[in-house]
Formats: C-alpha cells, sequence, structure tokens
C-alpha cells in the first residue's frame, strides 16, 4: 500500500513554490525530507501519477527529483513495484574476508547468482597480477551477490587455474575462499586492495538495479595464499547498500 506524503496528511504544509529555485529541487527536498522524517526503511513512496496530481508538477520534473535520490542512495526503485526508502547500508569493516563470511558475521542472509563459469585467457593486468604466461588460461567467475535478496555487489573474478583446478565444477553459489581452503589447501591470507567511488556502468547498474552512473564503490583486489596468487577480483558494491569503516591508529 502506498504511504501518504506530508502534503496529504496536512494540506499546505509543503507546496511547489513559483521561484526562482527549480521545481525539481524544490520536490527533491520535499521528497528526502519525507523519507527522512515521515517513512520507514523500506516502505514505498507516492507513485509519479500522485507526486503529478498533489504537487502540480510534470512526469519529467518528478522523475528528477526521484532519479537523483535514487542516486544519491535515499530511494531505491524496485521494476514493476514502485519506488521505496532505502534500507540503508551494510556496515562492513575493512578486513580479510569473503563476501559470504561478512554477511553472515553482521545477520544478513547472503545468497549468489551466477552470472558466468568459464575457462578462458584472461586479460592482460590480470595475467600478471596472477603471474601466468601469455597462453595461459585461467578460471573465470562473475556473480550477482545479494544480501537478504538485495543486490549488494557484481563480483568478476579470475583464478589460477594450475592451483585450483576443479574450481568451477563445484557449487559456486557459496564461498569461494572457505572452497579455496578446504577442497584446494589454499587459505586466503592476505590480499593487495584498492578501493575508489565511481559512476555505474551501464551493464553494473543494471544487475544491482540501479541508474546508470549511480555512485558505486568499485574494489581491484588481488588475493594470495602464502606467496601464490590466487586470485585477481574487480567488485562493484552499491554505496547505499554497502559501507566500509575501519580504524586507524597512530
Amino acid at each position: 500500500m502506498a504511504i501518504s506524503s506530508t502534503a496529504e496528511k496536512r494540506p499546505g504544509a509543503a507546496m511547489i513554490e513559483n521561484s526562482q529555485i527549480p521545481k525539481h529541487e524544490q520536490l527533491h527536498a520535499i521528497l528526502l525530507r519525507i523519507a527522512k522524517d515521515e517513512l520507514g526503511p523500506g516502505e514505498r513512496v507516492p507513485s509519479e501519477r500522485t507526486l503529478m496530481d498533489q504537487f502540480g508538477v510534470s512526469r519529467i520534473t518528478v522523475r528528477a527529483a526521484i532519479g537523483r535520490l535514487v542516486n544519491e542512495g535515499h530511494l531505491v526503485r524496485v521494476p514493476g513495484k514502485g519506488t521505496f526508502v532505502s534500507e540503508g547500508a551494510v556496515q562492513s569493516t575493512l578486513h580479510l574476508a569473503s563476501f559470504t563470511q561478512e554477511m553472515e558475521a553482521q545477520g544478513h542472509k547472503p545468497s549468489t547468482i551466477v552470472l558466468e563459469a568459464a575457462q578462458l585467457l584472461p586479460p592482460a593486468a590480470t595475467a600478471k597480477a596472477l603471474g601466468l604466461g601469455r597462453t595461459q588460461e585461467a578460471y573465470h567467475l562473475r556473480r550477482l551477490r545479494l544480501a537478504d535478496g538485495r543486490p549488494v555487489s557484481v563480483d568478476d573474478a579470475w583464478y589460477n587455474a594450475s592451483l585450483v583446478e576443479g574450481l568451477l565444477d563445484i557449487d559456486l553459489t557459496g564461498s569461494v575462499y572457505r572452497a579455496l581452503a578446504s577442497e584446494f589447501g589454499h587459505q586466503i591470507d592476505r590480499a593487495r586492495q584498492s578501493v575508489r567511488a565511481e559512476g555505474a556502468p551501464a551493464d553494473i547498474a543494471v544487475l544491482l538495479g540501479a541508474e546508470p552512473g549511480a555512485p558505486v564503490l568499485f574494489f581491484d583486489r588481488v588475493s594470495f595464499s602464502g606467496e601464490h596468487a590466487i586470485e585477481h577480483a574487480r567488485s562493484w558494491y552499491r554505496s547505499d547498500r554497502y559501507a566500509l569503516t575501519m580504524e586507524v591508529h597512530l
């Protein structure tokens, strides 16, 4: 059931005015206040038609305001269902753990959709990271990772096939790190990782249920077991559903 906005509850309390401030900016401010003060996480905001009628604005104005709130992480669009208040980000401490282990530790239910699993020649940068020759193939694994049924990240990883032969024959919907240790004797014990913010590429945005160009956290990581480089992974995380925390000492 749709949730009524502030203006519906108290007529005249929030209105679009004729001023130098663009209407989509005014509507953005009103909807942001509604999302923060009137609605709870996961509740649905009024439909585009309702907002058009209520505030006397065009569909373009409504979509501009909602689109910005989605990109900022305050709202989430669910195809076929509507637009909802974001439920907030998973808080992750900066440490070495698999996605599955991380979500379980925080009380979330992780799940995975395998998008691709194949043995291929890796890109040059990956071959270098894994110490592979030009003609050596590697295992390519691309997966959509979810927490409590909501898309959180897309992981695009390559594995040194000579060290983990048969990796693609196991269940790839669980923790690969656990499998590397239990099935192949390679415990991931360190990693070299960089993190940066970027706009979601179009194909990644579709998988994450976000707008193209929406802010995501991009991870580039090479994981090791002892002296062996086992994995080179690139991951895109929805910044409205995943946040990093860290403790820094002198």
